[in-house]
Protein backbone atom coordinates (compact mmCIF):
# COMPACT_ATOMS: atom_id res chain seq x y z
CA UNK A 1 0.00 0.00 0.00
CA UNK A 2 1.53 3.29 -1.29
CA UNK A 3 1.98 6.10 1.40
CA UNK A 4 1.90 10.11 2.12
CA UNK A 5 4.17 12.00 4.67
CA UNK A 6 2.55 15.49 5.48
CA UNK A 7 4.56 18.15 6.64
CA UNK A 8 2.77 21.14 8.15
CA UNK A 9 3.40 23.89 8.83
CA UNK A 10 7.38 24.69 7.02
CA UNK A 11 9.22 26.64 9.53
CA UNK A 12 11.59 29.30 9.64
CA UNK A 13 9.98 31.22 6.43
CA UNK A 14 8.00 34.29 5.26
CA UNK A 15 4.62 32.85 5.46
CA UNK A 16 2.39 29.27 5.77
CA UNK A 17 3.02 26.31 3.49
CA UNK A 18 2.92 22.44 4.26
CA UNK A 19 4.37 19.73 2.31
CA UNK A 20 3.31 16.38 1.11
CA UNK A 21 5.61 13.37 0.32
CA UNK A 22 3.79 10.42 -1.01
CA UNK A 23 5.16 7.28 -1.30
CA UNK A 24 4.73 3.83 -3.21
CA UNK A 25 4.15 0.33 -2.19
CA UNK A 26 7.64 0.04 -1.02
CA UNK A 27 8.22 2.95 1.41
CA UNK A 28 10.13 4.81 -0.99
CA UNK A 29 9.09 8.65 -2.24
CA UNK A 30 7.81 8.68 -5.28
CA UNK A 31 6.87 12.43 -5.37
CA UNK A 32 6.34 15.42 -3.36
CA UNK A 33 4.49 18.48 -3.35
CA UNK A 34 4.40 22.30 -1.60
CA UNK A 35 1.36 23.84 -0.81
CA UNK A 36 1.07 27.20 -0.14
CA UNK A 37 -2.09 27.52 1.71
CA UNK A 38 -2.46 31.23 1.91
CA UNK A 39 -4.93 33.28 -0.19
CA UNK A 40 -3.78 35.87 -2.73
CA UNK A 41 -5.78 39.02 -2.58
CA UNK A 42 -3.90 42.22 -3.66
CA UNK A 43 -4.36 42.60 -6.92
CA UNK A 44 -8.26 42.26 -6.56
CA UNK A 45 -8.85 45.18 -3.64
CA UNK A 46 -6.08 47.36 -5.50
CA UNK A 47 -8.60 47.54 -8.44
CA UNK A 48 -10.31 51.37 -8.11
CA UNK A 49 -6.96 53.11 -6.64
CA UNK A 50 -5.52 56.15 -7.75
CA UNK A 51 -2.16 54.98 -9.69
CA UNK A 52 -0.14 57.20 -7.16
CA UNK A 53 -1.13 55.73 -3.96
CA UNK A 54 -0.17 52.08 -5.64
CA UNK A 55 3.60 52.28 -4.62
CA UNK A 56 2.53 52.77 -0.86
CA UNK A 57 -0.15 50.31 -0.62
CA UNK A 58 1.79 47.30 -2.38
CA UNK A 59 4.42 48.04 -0.11
CA UNK A 60 2.02 46.87 2.52
CA UNK A 61 2.29 43.40 0.77
CA UNK A 62 5.96 42.24 2.77
CA UNK A 63 7.23 43.60 5.80
CA UNK A 64 11.14 41.79 4.96
CA UNK A 65 10.84 43.69 1.08
CA UNK A 66 8.60 46.40 1.19
CA UNK A 67 11.12 47.91 -0.74
CA UNK A 68 10.88 45.80 -3.71
CA UNK A 69 7.18 46.11 -4.81
CA UNK A 70 7.75 50.11 -3.53
CA UNK A 71 10.49 50.27 -6.10
CA UNK A 72 8.81 48.15 -8.80
CA UNK A 73 5.58 50.26 -8.28
CA UNK A 74 7.00 53.18 -9.22
CA UNK A 75 8.57 52.14 -11.77
CA UNK A 76 5.19 51.16 -13.67
CA UNK A 77 3.75 54.55 -12.67
CA UNK A 78 6.81 56.40 -14.07
CA UNK A 79 5.57 54.17 -17.59
CA UNK A 80 1.89 55.38 -17.19
CA UNK A 81 3.90 59.18 -16.64
CA UNK A 82 6.22 57.99 -19.74
CA UNK A 83 8.80 59.84 -17.69
CA UNK A 84 12.42 59.67 -17.37
CA UNK A 85 12.76 60.14 -13.98
CA UNK A 86 16.37 62.27 -12.48
CA UNK A 87 19.31 60.72 -12.69
CA UNK A 88 19.60 61.28 -9.00
CA UNK A 89 16.54 59.61 -8.35
CA UNK A 90 17.47 56.83 -10.03
CA UNK A 91 21.20 56.83 -7.89
CA UNK A 92 18.61 57.14 -4.68
CA UNK A 93 16.33 54.10 -5.52
CA UNK A 94 18.94 52.07 -6.64
CA UNK A 95 20.92 52.97 -3.13
CA UNK A 96 17.70 51.87 -1.44
CA UNK A 97 17.51 48.71 -3.02
CA UNK A 98 20.83 47.66 -2.24
CA UNK A 99 20.21 48.64 1.33
CA UNK A 100 17.07 46.34 1.02
CA UNK A 101 18.85 43.42 -0.41
CA UNK A 102 21.68 43.53 2.09
CA UNK A 103 19.15 43.65 5.14
CA UNK A 104 16.78 40.88 3.66
CA UNK A 105 19.83 38.37 2.62
CA UNK A 106 21.51 39.38 6.29
CA UNK A 107 17.91 37.96 7.95
CA UNK A 108 17.88 34.98 5.65
CA UNK A 109 21.28 33.97 6.35
CA UNK A 110 22.15 34.85 10.09
CA UNK A 111 18.69 34.51 11.73
CA UNK A 112 17.09 31.77 9.60
CA UNK A 113 19.56 29.27 8.31
CA UNK A 114 22.79 29.52 10.14
CA UNK A 115 21.26 27.75 12.97
CA UNK A 116 21.12 24.65 11.28
CA UNK A 117 24.24 25.19 9.19
CA UNK A 118 26.48 26.65 12.12
CA UNK A 119 24.78 24.06 14.53
CA UNK A 120 23.86 21.49 12.72
CA UNK A 121 20.98 19.80 10.88
CA UNK A 122 21.09 17.37 13.17
CA UNK A 123 21.46 19.82 16.87
CA UNK A 124 18.74 20.01 19.23
CA UNK A 125 15.72 21.11 17.73
CA UNK A 126 15.01 23.23 20.81
CA UNK A 127 18.28 25.02 20.40
CA UNK A 128 18.52 25.15 16.75
CA UNK A 129 16.97 29.12 16.43
CA UNK A 130 18.95 32.09 16.15
CA UNK A 131 19.00 32.35 20.01
CA UNK A 132 20.68 29.19 20.07
CA UNK A 133 23.02 30.70 17.45
CA UNK A 134 23.52 33.72 19.82
CA UNK A 135 24.71 31.65 22.63
CA UNK A 136 27.13 29.44 20.73
CA UNK A 137 28.75 31.83 18.29
CA UNK A 138 27.69 35.51 19.95
CA UNK A 139 30.16 37.63 17.87
CA UNK A 140 29.24 36.18 14.35
CA UNK A 141 25.48 36.42 15.58
CA UNK A 142 26.01 40.34 16.69
CA UNK A 143 27.78 41.39 13.68
CA UNK A 144 24.38 39.38 11.67
CA UNK A 145 21.98 41.74 13.38
CA UNK A 146 24.29 44.75 13.06
CA UNK A 147 24.55 43.83 9.39
CA UNK A 148 20.87 44.06 8.90
CA UNK A 149 20.51 47.03 10.55
CA UNK A 150 22.91 48.56 8.35
CA UNK A 151 20.97 47.64 5.34
CA UNK A 152 17.32 49.01 7.27
CA UNK A 153 19.25 52.46 8.29
CA UNK A 154 19.66 53.24 4.58
CA UNK A 155 16.13 52.23 3.91
CA UNK A 156 15.27 54.66 7.02
CA UNK A 157 17.21 57.61 6.08
CA UNK A 158 16.07 57.74 2.76
CA UNK A 159 12.64 56.95 2.90
CA UNK A 160 12.11 58.04 6.78
CA UNK A 161 11.03 54.86 8.10
CA UNK A 162 12.71 51.34 8.30
CA UNK A 163 9.41 49.26 6.68
CA UNK A 164 7.09 50.29 4.33
CA UNK A 165 8.16 53.61 3.75
CA UNK A 166 6.21 56.07 1.45
CA UNK A 167 9.14 57.43 -0.72
CA UNK A 168 9.39 56.06 -4.37
CA UNK A 169 6.78 57.59 -6.26
CA UNK A 170 5.87 57.61 -10.28
CA UNK A 171 8.17 60.22 -11.60
CA UNK A 172 10.61 59.85 -8.80
CA UNK A 173 11.29 60.13 -5.22
CA UNK A 174 9.84 62.28 -1.74
CA UNK A 175 13.01 63.28 -0.42
CA UNK A 176 16.70 64.06 -1.42
CA UNK A 177 19.48 62.44 0.47
CA UNK A 178 21.34 64.85 2.99
CA UNK A 179 25.02 65.34 3.79
CA UNK A 180 24.51 64.21 7.17
CA UNK A 181 22.77 61.09 5.96
CA UNK A 182 25.72 59.91 3.26
CA UNK A 183 28.34 60.28 6.16
CA UNK A 184 25.87 58.21 8.48
CA UNK A 185 25.79 55.50 5.94
CA UNK A 186 29.83 55.88 4.99
CA UNK A 187 30.42 55.53 8.57
CA UNK A 188 29.15 51.61 9.09
CA UNK A 189 30.84 50.63 6.08
CA UNK A 190 34.01 49.27 7.19
CA UNK A 191 32.02 47.27 9.89
CA UNK A 192 29.54 46.07 7.75
CA UNK A 193 32.40 44.55 5.13
CA UNK A 194 34.21 43.28 7.79
CA UNK A 195 31.62 41.37 8.97
CA UNK A 196 30.15 39.58 5.51
CA UNK A 197 33.78 38.82 5.00
CA UNK A 198 34.33 37.29 7.96
CA UNK A 199 30.74 35.21 6.93
CA UNK A 200 32.11 34.13 3.52
CA UNK A 201 35.09 32.85 5.20
CA UNK A 202 33.17 31.14 7.86
CA UNK A 203 30.75 29.57 5.06
CA UNK A 204 33.26 28.43 2.62
CA UNK A 205 35.01 26.31 5.59
CA UNK A 206 31.50 24.31 6.32
CA UNK A 207 31.14 24.10 2.85
CA UNK A 208 32.96 20.21 2.98
CA UNK A 209 30.56 19.24 6.06
CA UNK A 210 27.83 20.00 3.60
CA UNK A 211 29.42 18.27 0.57
CA UNK A 212 25.50 15.60 1.28
CA UNK A 213 23.49 18.45 1.38
CA UNK A 214 25.08 20.35 -1.53
CA UNK A 215 24.09 16.98 -3.87
CA UNK A 216 20.87 16.81 -2.89
CA UNK A 217 19.22 20.12 -1.88
CA UNK A 218 17.89 21.22 -5.36
CA UNK A 219 20.83 19.89 -7.42
CA UNK A 220 19.17 19.57 -10.88
CA UNK A 221 19.60 21.08 -14.20
CA UNK A 222 17.16 24.37 -14.93
CA UNK A 223 16.83 27.67 -16.43
CA UNK A 224 18.38 31.06 -14.83
CA UNK A 225 17.07 34.23 -15.20
CA UNK A 226 17.45 37.66 -14.34
CA UNK A 227 18.40 41.37 -15.07
CA UNK A 228 22.02 42.17 -16.09
CA UNK A 229 23.16 45.49 -17.89
CA UNK A 230 23.87 46.15 -20.98
CA UNK A 231 27.25 44.81 -20.46
CA UNK A 232 26.37 41.88 -18.63
CA UNK A 233 27.33 42.76 -15.42
CA UNK A 234 25.52 41.94 -12.22
CA UNK A 235 22.18 44.17 -12.10
CA UNK A 236 19.79 44.59 -9.09
CA UNK A 237 17.58 47.97 -10.50
CA UNK A 238 17.27 48.20 -14.30
CA UNK A 239 18.71 46.86 -17.32
CA UNK A 240 17.09 43.83 -19.60
CA UNK A 241 16.45 39.90 -18.53
CA UNK A 242 18.82 36.93 -19.84
CA UNK A 243 18.37 33.55 -18.89
CA UNK A 244 21.10 30.79 -19.44
CA UNK A 245 20.77 27.16 -19.75
CA UNK A 246 22.40 25.02 -16.75
CA UNK A 247 25.79 24.88 -19.21
CA UNK A 248 26.08 28.25 -18.84
CA UNK A 249 24.81 28.57 -22.65
CA UNK A 250 22.54 31.93 -22.71
CA UNK A 251 19.45 31.26 -24.68
CA UNK A 252 17.74 34.85 -24.21
CA UNK A 253 19.44 38.06 -23.97
CA UNK A 254 18.45 41.48 -24.03
CA UNK A 255 14.44 41.05 -23.09
CA UNK A 256 12.77 43.99 -22.22
CA UNK A 257 11.15 43.47 -19.17
CA UNK A 258 7.94 45.17 -20.06
CA UNK A 259 7.16 42.74 -22.57
CA UNK A 260 7.87 39.87 -19.66
CA UNK A 261 4.45 37.85 -21.15
CA UNK A 262 5.97 37.02 -24.49
CA UNK A 263 8.32 35.13 -22.75
CA UNK A 264 6.73 34.15 -19.02
CA UNK A 265 3.71 32.02 -19.38
CA UNK A 266 1.75 31.33 -15.57
CA UNK A 267 -0.19 28.84 -15.05
CA UNK A 268 -1.72 27.07 -11.94
CA UNK A 269 -2.27 23.92 -9.78
CA UNK A 270 -4.97 22.54 -7.27
CA UNK A 271 -3.44 22.01 -4.78
CA UNK A 272 -1.56 25.47 -3.92
CA UNK A 273 -2.82 29.11 -4.14
CA UNK A 274 1.31 30.40 -5.35
CA UNK A 275 1.83 30.42 -9.56
CA UNK A 276 3.85 28.44 -11.63
CA UNK A 277 5.26 30.88 -13.71
CA UNK A 278 7.67 29.15 -16.24
CA UNK A 279 9.71 29.90 -19.40
CA UNK A 280 7.00 30.29 -22.32
CA UNK A 281 8.96 29.12 -25.11
CA UNK A 282 10.07 25.64 -23.77
CA UNK A 283 6.23 25.16 -22.50
CA UNK A 284 4.77 24.36 -19.02
CA UNK A 285 6.40 21.09 -17.75
CA UNK A 286 4.04 18.60 -16.48
CA UNK A 287 5.14 16.72 -13.10
CA UNK A 288 6.69 13.89 -15.30
CA UNK A 289 8.51 16.22 -17.36
CA UNK A 290 9.98 18.52 -14.65
CA UNK A 291 13.37 16.54 -14.82
CA UNK A 292 13.79 17.34 -18.48
CA UNK A 293 16.70 19.59 -19.89
CA UNK A 294 14.13 21.56 -22.42
CA UNK A 295 11.76 22.22 -20.08
CA UNK A 296 10.63 25.92 -19.27
CA UNK A 297 11.08 25.03 -15.53
CA UNK A 298 13.65 28.10 -14.40
CA UNK A 299 15.19 29.62 -11.20
CA UNK A 300 15.75 33.62 -9.81
CA UNK A 301 16.90 34.71 -6.76
CA UNK A 302 20.77 35.52 -5.45
CA UNK A 303 22.09 32.25 -7.11
CA UNK A 304 20.09 33.05 -10.71
CA UNK A 305 21.95 35.69 -10.78
CA UNK A 306 25.25 35.16 -10.21
CA UNK A 307 24.99 32.59 -13.14
CA UNK A 308 23.33 35.10 -15.62
CA UNK A 309 25.97 37.75 -15.00
CA UNK A 310 29.43 37.77 -16.93
CA UNK A 311 30.74 39.89 -13.57
CA UNK A 312 29.73 41.73 -10.62
CA UNK A 313 31.83 44.83 -11.16
CA UNK A 314 33.46 45.52 -7.73
CA UNK A 315 36.78 45.05 -7.06
CA UNK A 316 36.15 42.30 -3.40
CA UNK A 317 32.89 40.68 -4.80
CA UNK A 318 34.21 39.65 -8.36
CA UNK A 319 37.04 38.08 -6.76
CA UNK A 320 34.50 36.23 -4.42
CA UNK A 321 32.05 35.07 -7.43
CA UNK A 322 35.20 33.57 -9.16
CA UNK A 323 35.57 31.32 -6.05
CA UNK A 324 32.39 30.87 -6.13
CA UNK A 325 32.12 29.67 -9.61
CA UNK A 326 35.33 27.49 -9.00
CA UNK A 327 34.02 25.74 -6.14
CA UNK A 328 30.47 25.12 -8.24
CA UNK A 329 31.63 23.83 -11.33
CA UNK A 330 31.03 26.80 -13.18
CA UNK A 331 27.36 27.22 -13.92
CA UNK A 332 26.22 26.65 -10.04
CA UNK A 333 23.18 24.05 -10.23
CA UNK A 334 22.39 23.47 -6.49
CA UNK A 335 19.95 25.57 -4.56
CA UNK A 336 22.20 24.84 -1.78
CA UNK A 337 25.03 27.62 -2.80
CA UNK A 338 22.14 30.26 -2.45
CA UNK A 339 23.47 30.64 0.91
CA UNK A 340 26.81 31.32 -0.57
CA UNK A 341 25.11 33.68 -3.25
CA UNK A 342 23.28 35.50 -0.69
CA UNK A 343 26.45 36.31 1.19
CA UNK A 344 28.43 37.62 -1.88
CA UNK A 345 25.66 39.95 -2.57
CA UNK A 346 25.52 41.44 0.44
CA UNK A 347 29.24 41.66 -0.20
CA UNK A 348 28.30 42.99 -4.09
CA UNK A 349 26.07 45.95 -1.77
CA UNK A 350 28.12 46.97 0.05
CA UNK A 351 30.85 47.83 -2.28
CA UNK A 352 28.21 49.09 -4.83
CA UNK A 353 26.75 51.35 -2.04
CA UNK A 354 30.17 52.78 -1.43
CA UNK A 355 30.83 53.65 -5.23
CA UNK A 356 27.46 55.19 -4.93
CA UNK A 357 27.95 57.58 -2.10
CA UNK A 358 31.05 59.30 -3.77
CA UNK A 359 29.11 60.35 -6.84
CA UNK A 360 28.18 64.31 -6.02
CA UNK A 361 24.92 63.74 -7.86
CA UNK A 362 23.15 61.47 -5.05
CA UNK A 363 22.91 64.79 -3.02
CA UNK A 364 20.79 66.55 -5.89
CA UNK A 365 17.40 68.27 -4.85
CA UNK A 366 15.99 67.79 -8.27
CA UNK A 367 14.54 64.27 -8.00
CA UNK A 368 11.03 63.81 -9.49
CA UNK A 369 9.37 65.07 -12.87
CA UNK A 370 5.80 66.20 -12.76
CA UNK A 371 3.91 64.49 -15.50
CA UNK A 372 -0.41 63.47 -15.74
CA UNK A 373 -1.74 59.80 -17.35
CA UNK A 374 0.00 59.53 -21.09
CA UNK A 375 -0.50 55.85 -21.21
CA UNK A 376 -2.98 53.00 -19.88
CA UNK A 377 -0.89 50.51 -19.33
CA UNK A 378 2.73 50.07 -17.71
CA UNK A 379 5.25 47.51 -16.35
CA UNK A 380 7.87 47.98 -13.68
CA UNK A 381 10.81 45.30 -12.95
CA UNK A 382 13.80 44.98 -10.64
CA UNK A 383 15.45 42.42 -8.62
CA UNK A 384 14.13 42.00 -4.98
CA UNK A 385 15.92 39.73 -2.82
CA UNK A 386 14.15 36.84 -3.68
CA UNK A 387 14.46 37.44 -7.44
CA UNK A 388 13.24 39.39 -10.33
CA UNK A 389 9.80 41.05 -9.33
CA UNK A 390 7.14 42.31 -11.91
CA UNK A 391 4.15 44.83 -11.32
CA UNK A 392 2.21 45.13 -14.38
CA UNK A 393 -0.80 47.76 -14.60
CA UNK A 394 -3.41 48.65 -16.55
CA UNK A 395 -5.72 52.44 -15.83
CA UNK A 396 -8.52 54.64 -16.95
CA UNK A 397 -7.65 58.23 -18.24
CA UNK A 398 -7.97 59.51 -14.44
CA UNK A 399 -5.48 57.24 -13.69
CA UNK A 400 -7.50 54.44 -11.47
CA UNK A 401 -6.16 51.14 -11.02
CA UNK A 402 -8.03 48.93 -13.49
CA UNK A 403 -6.03 45.32 -13.76
CA UNK A 404 -3.30 44.30 -11.61
CA UNK A 405 -0.90 41.51 -11.97
CA UNK A 406 2.08 41.11 -9.61
CA UNK A 407 4.46 38.28 -10.70
CA UNK A 408 6.76 37.57 -7.11
CA UNK A 409 9.90 36.01 -7.26
CA UNK A 410 9.01 33.06 -4.54
CA UNK A 411 6.36 32.13 -7.44
CA UNK A 412 9.09 31.79 -10.41
CA UNK A 413 10.86 29.68 -7.98
CA UNK A 414 7.83 27.46 -7.50
CA UNK A 415 8.45 24.84 -9.60
CA UNK A 416 12.14 24.31 -8.72
CA UNK A 417 11.23 24.29 -4.76
CA UNK A 418 8.74 21.60 -5.60
CA UNK A 419 11.26 19.65 -7.00
CA UNK A 420 13.65 20.23 -4.40
CA UNK A 421 11.53 18.93 -1.87
CA UNK A 422 11.45 15.46 -4.09
CA UNK A 423 14.81 15.47 -4.40
CA UNK A 424 15.60 15.71 -0.52
CA UNK A 425 12.76 13.44 0.48
CA UNK A 426 13.98 10.64 -1.82
CA UNK A 427 17.89 10.87 -0.83
CA UNK A 428 16.49 10.97 3.07
CA UNK A 429 12.85 9.03 3.63
CA UNK A 430 13.07 5.42 3.24
CA UNK A 431 9.28 4.26 4.80
CA UNK A 432 6.63 5.61 6.80
CA UNK A 433 9.13 7.18 9.65
CA UNK A 434 10.01 11.13 9.65
CA UNK A 435 13.06 11.35 11.48
CA UNK A 436 13.26 14.67 12.94
CA UNK A 437 16.42 15.50 10.88
CA UNK A 438 14.65 14.33 7.84
CA UNK A 439 11.76 16.63 8.25
CA UNK A 440 14.53 19.62 8.73
CA UNK A 441 16.62 18.84 5.92
CA UNK A 442 13.42 19.04 3.51
CA UNK A 443 12.64 23.06 5.72
CA UNK A 444 15.88 23.44 5.27
CA UNK A 445 15.81 22.75 1.14
CA UNK A 446 13.06 25.15 0.86
CA UNK A 447 14.61 27.61 3.04
CA UNK A 448 17.92 27.47 0.80
CA UNK A 449 15.49 29.61 -1.51
CA UNK A 450 14.18 32.17 1.16
CA UNK A 451 10.62 32.30 0.14
CA UNK A 452 8.01 35.01 1.25
CA UNK A 453 4.70 33.07 1.02
CA UNK A 454 3.15 36.26 2.44
CA UNK A 455 4.54 38.28 -0.08
CA UNK A 456 3.60 36.02 -2.98
CA UNK A 457 -0.09 35.16 -1.89
CA UNK A 458 -0.54 38.16 0.03
CA UNK A 459 -1.53 36.85 3.57
CA UNK A 460 -0.76 37.84 6.94
CA UNK A 461 0.32 35.81 9.64
CA UNK A 462 3.22 33.24 11.10
CA UNK A 463 4.81 30.55 9.10
CA UNK A 464 4.15 26.83 10.60
CA UNK A 465 5.01 23.22 8.91
CA UNK A 466 2.77 20.39 8.28
CA UNK A 467 4.66 16.78 6.65
CA UNK A 468 2.21 14.54 5.99
CA UNK A 469 3.06 10.51 4.14
CA UNK A 470 0.60 9.39 2.10
CA UNK A 471 -0.12 6.04 1.09
CA UNK A 472 -1.07 4.55 -2.27
CA UNK A 473 -4.25 4.34 -1.18
CA UNK A 474 -4.76 7.88 -0.34
CA UNK A 475 -4.62 7.83 3.53
CA UNK A 476 -2.74 9.26 5.32
CA UNK A 477 0.15 6.66 7.36
CA UNK A 478 1.89 9.55 9.18
CA UNK A 479 1.97 13.32 9.74
CA UNK A 480 3.97 15.99 11.77
CA UNK A 481 3.24 19.71 12.91
CA UNK A 482 5.86 22.19 13.96
CA UNK A 483 4.68 25.59 15.32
Amino acid sequence: MSQRIVIDPVTRLEGHAKITIYLDDAGQVTDARFHVTEFRGFEKFCEGRPLWEMPGITARICGICPVSHLLASAKAGDRILSVTIPAAATKLRRLMNLGQIIQSHALSFFHLSAPDLLLGMDSDPQKRNVFGLIAAQPELARGGIRLRQFGQEIIEILGGRKIHPSWAIPGGVREPLSEAGRTQIQSRIPEAKTTILDALDRFKRLLQDYEREAQTFGNFPSLFMGLVTSDGLWENYDGCLRFVDSAGNIIADKLDPTRFQEFIGEAVESYTYLKFPYYRPLGYPDQKDRCRLDSGIYRVGPLARLNICTRIGTEIADRELSEFRDRGGGTVLSSFFYHYARLIEILASIEQIELLLDEPQVLSPKIRAEAGINQLEGVGCSEAPRGTLFHHYKVDENGLMQKINLIIATGQNNLAMNRTVAQIARHFIHGAEIPEGMLNRVEAGIRAFDPCLSCSTHAAGQMPLHVQLVGGDGSVVNEVWRD
